[in-house]
């Protein structure tokens, strides 16, 4: 199963890790691997490229996706929330519709001093 966690920061979604595969079909065949996988990876890559946010990523190998945003103006993490939104919005759309597959939860970020 594919857990997907978003972070919830004080002002908006602050981050996203998302682990494990969906089992819901072979390596190289399975859907909601992929779909999943390309949420994260176009959410990070358009907070670069669109909106020129560089996101810390924590974890981008095999089964893991792991970011969160940098400290920005009130600017920049207006446009970062519509590209975290649609990514909450896409994996809230593959969680009710593969719920053996991928679970989808929200916690609150901590900020370490």
């Amino acid at each position: 199963m594919i857990h997907a966690v978003l972070e919830k920061g004080e002002a908006g979604l602050a981050g996203c890790r998302m682990t494990g595969h969906s089992g819901w079909a072979e390596a190289g065949s399975d859907i909601v691997c992929a779909a999943v996988s390309i949420l994260g990876s176009t959410c990070v890559n358009a907070l670069e490229s669109v909106c020129g946010i560089q996101p810390v990523v924590t974890g981008n190998e095999d089964g893991v996706l792991s970011f969160h945003l940098p400290e920005m103006t009130a600017e920049e993490n207006e446009k970062a929330q519509i590209l975290m939104g649609a990514l909450r919005q896409g994996l809230s759309d593959l969680a009710a519709e593969y719920p053996q597959n991928v679970k989808l939860s929200m916690k609150e970020r901590r900020i370490r001093r």
